[in-house]
């Protein structure tokens, strides 16, 4: 049985992992390639600068894309990519246009997809989370654990075990930063009552696909400080890592530089071939006797939209997309003023909290990182002083900023939809997305709960510069396939059988029917593999 996947991101290079050990023969359509690696693998980056050739290049980029000049009136976004990782927004092999209305949307066409930037949160969905879906938490929990052994998944029972169900393969994770170190202590000491005036907060450790010690080929966290600017000993799991050990399989082709343009059926109701375009051009017609489409939401969409549009004569609207909307809240860790942070320590995230359900709003999740790795300009341009105090006074406060970076659950609407416009070179994907209503105020009730809990820990957060994500910017896009028990058209099967076609299937998170508020990458992979494992591998007759 040929198993013809469109997608080497995180869902598809699992669903390939998972078909090859059931003995499937599968050809890998990427759009994108491997990527090289990074510099310098054992410097650390104490000492980058002076051990690159061209520091300016590497920190800056080649024509200094990376400075960011003061703007009052510009977002304040605390996080960004630096030139190191331009590779994962690579143009895709042909222009693929994509417009946005209320919603500015990022993609990747490199190898591994955005996971390739990831800060390697790895978050299951609980009973809660997947109420409604019809699949449970029993269905996946197997998934999960299978990734875990797979990528490797740092974490610890805690205060968040309830809203993040333990699995299998749970390794300890890499050692705090001292900064997180306080505040986690300072959340320790003042549980009880933190616990009575905000019965819904919680504190604990995050759960990371890093390793801390040596494991089956790949080195543990050195703490070398280079997390921002590509992880150089393959510690940060990232799924390239994945096709590389994935290469020298027997069972496997793998075709990149191949952007997929539509399926095409055989006149019987199946799809017999995927028509992609090469760099050059050329097309080419690829057969398979099943299809899984794995190219992340916009493009999977995308690749469905064209194939309807080319049977029917018009393209319809993909309805339901989601998205999480991200608030970023920086603090102030007083805790950690003029005690230093080390630049050669773990930079994301390695603390979490969750906000408790209630009957106004569902669960909330939030990230917490110190400012390591933190972008310090919108900080600084804030300040009311001089930009020599300014300076001067950051550093002194830099040790102890940190942010917290709070998701907020979303709901599948008909008004937000993917479809395809006619453009001067092509069709083009057109999203829309409006945001659900009441949420303002949601996000006031988290940011006063949050606001309150910080105060108690010490660590208030910083009045003024709280920033409200724009739609598109959490890249967590999901929900225009969902998956459903209805024989509902433009639907998959709770197994993945996208309605309407007989030997084609989805594995991204195209088919998620909502999106809860946690990460969503570790699900992504786990309900891949789970539709790639239900897969029908039986030779067709």
């Amino acid at each position: 049985m040929s198993v013809l996947v469109v997608g080497a991101g995180a869902s598809g290079l699992h669903a390939v992992q998972t078909l090859l050990e059931r003995g499937a023969q599968v050809t890998l359509v990427d759009a994108g390639g491997l990527h090289g690696g990074y510099p310098l693998r054992d410097t650390p980056f104490s000492e980058l600068p002076e051990a690159l050739d061209d520091p300016a290049a590497f920190f800056l980029g080649t024509d200094f894309q990376a400075v960011h000049l003061p703007d009052p009136g510009g977002a304040r976004e605390y996080y960004g990519l630096p030139p190191s990782k331009d590779f994962v927004f690579q143009p895709a092999p042909q222009p693929r246009v994509l417009t946005g209305d209320g919603f500015a949307p990022l993609r990747s066409f490199t190898t591994g997809g955005l996971a390739e930037a990831w800060t390697a949160g790895a978050y299951p969905f609980d009973a809660a989370d997947l109420d409604g879906w019809p699949i449970t938490a029993r269905d996946l929990a197997p998934y999960y654990d299978l990734v875990a052994q797979r990528i490797g998944i740092g974490g610890a029972p805690d205060d968040l075990s309830p809203h993040l169900p333990l699995h299998a393969h749970l390794h300890d994770p890499v050692t705090l930063d001292r900064a997180s170190a306080t505040l986690l202590d300072s959340y320790t000491t003042r549980r009880t009552a933190l616990q009575k005036a905000l019965p819904g907060f919680r504190l604990g450790r995050s759960r990371q696909a890093t390793l801390a010690e040596d494991r089956e080929g790949r080195c543990g966290c050195t703490l070398c400080g280079r997390c921002l600017w590509g992880c150089p000993t393959g510690a940060l799991y990232t799924p390239g890592q994945t096709l590389v050990a994935l290469l020298d399989h027997p069972g496997l082709t793998y075709l990149p530089h191949l952007a997929a343009e539509a399926l095409e059926g055989d006149g019987t109701g199946r799809i017999a071939t995927l028509r992609v375009r090469r760099r050059d051009g050329a097309t080419l017609h690829l057969k398979a006797d099943r299809f899984l489409l794995s190219c992340g939401t916009l493009e999977t969409g995308r690749l469905v939209l064209q194939t309807l549009a080319e049977r029917n004569d018009a393209a319809p609207r993909l309805t339901g997309l989601m998205d999480n909307r991200q608030v970023l809240a920086p603090f102030l860790n007083l805790a950690m003023l003029g005690r230093g942070a080390p630049v050669d320590a773990y930079q994301y995230h390695q603390l979490a909290m969750g906000l408790a359900a209630t009957p106004d709003r569902p669960y909330v999740h939030g990230q917490i990182t110190t400012f390591t790795a933190g972008d310090l300009h919108p900080v600084l341009q804030q300040l009311p002083l001089p930009l020599p105090a300014a300076s001067a006074v950051l550093a002194r406060l830099r040790s102890g900023l940190g942010v917290v970076n709070l998701n907020f659950h979303d709901t599948r609407r008909d008004g937000n939809w993917l479809t395809l416009e006619p453009g001067t070179d092509g069709p083009v994907l057109s999203a829309r997305y409006r945001p659900p209503a009441g949420e303002r105020p949601r996000i006031r009730a988290a940011l006063r709960d949050l606001g309150r809990a910080f105060r108690m820990m010490r660590a208030p957060l910083a009045p003024g510069m709280t920033h409200i994500r724009p739609m598109g910017a959490s890249v967590h896009y999901t929900g225009t396939l969902p998956m459903a028990q209805a024989e509902t058209p433009l639907t998959t099967s709770p197994d993945g059988a996208l309605r309407g076609f007989t030997n084609v299937h989805v594995a991204d998170g195209s088919v998620f029917p909502a999106l809860p508020a946690k990460n969503l990458t570790f699900t992504l992979m786990a309900n891949a593999a789970r539709v790639a494992d239900a897969l029908p591998l039986a030779q067709r007759t």
